[in-house]
């Protein structure tokens, strides 16, 4: 699977990708994020990527040129099998629904914007736009990132067990209610910290208790 990230901060995100699941995914060849800097597509001297929103308003606009640059000198070819993508509040809620879908796909290319928005005519040359939800970002990256982390733990041989990726919440989704489910709680070692217990059933041994009762204890929420 392989993501591209266009960015005019580049760096922001490269510890959180080089740690932990991330990293072992990428030295495993299972996964490839690139970032690619908006700014080298610009022509002046102080590699300016906005200016002034037509019309007026505050806050600056980040130009349509080199961000359409950017996307034409990484991706010269369309595909069915790649989905370009814009980081906006204007898109569809990410959910585990979507992020299956999107593990689909073989690349993904996102637009991360920064400022006040990007030129609305990066519209005609992306293929969806992707929110995290009813909240602001200072800019596109994080939502970026969490694009890539969730869609990376589908992508087979990214996580361990394959069961980790089966057996958690939102992995189960109910039509007709519209209702994801919240996984069971968990505990571990030690049995007992500061008179707070692990229930007894979880210590019984009983599998078939213990499923009956990590069903009752799993959630639902739309």
């Amino acid at each position: 699977m392989k993501f591209d990230i266009l960015t005019i901060f580049p760096e922001s995100l490269d510890s959180y990708f080089n740690s932990s699941i991330l990293k072992r995914a990428q030295e495993n060849k299972l996964i490839n994020i690139n970032s690619h800097d908006i700014r080298e597509q610009t022509t002046d001297k102080r590699k300016t990527v906005d200016d002034t929103p037509y019309g007026g308003g505050p806050g600056m606009v980040i130009q349509i040129e080199p961000v359409y640059k950017t996307l034409k000198k990484i991706y010269k070819r369309q595909s069915k099998n790649t989905r370009v993508i814009l980081m906006s509040p204007q898109g569809k809620s990410l959910d585990q629904n979507e992020v299956k879908r999107l593990a689909k796909y073989k690349r993904l290319i996102l637009i991360a914007g920064h400022y006040e928005a990007i030129d609305s005519r990066i519209d005609n040359f992306i293929d969806e736009k992707i929110s995290l939800g009813n909240f602001v970002l200072t800019g596109g990256e994080l939502a970026a990132a969490c694009v890539i982390d969730s869609v990376s733990r589908l992508v087979p041989g990214v996580v361990g067990k394959e069961e980790s990726v089966q057996d958690e919440s939102f992995d189960e989704y109910n039509k007709k209610t519209k209702e994801f489910n919240i996984e069971f709680p968990q505990y571990t070692r030690p049995e007992d910290f500061m008179g707070y217990k692990v229930p007894k059933i979880l210590l019984s041994g009983h599998h078939g208790e213990i499923k009956k009762w990590r069903e009752k204890q799993t959630k639902y929420r739309k």
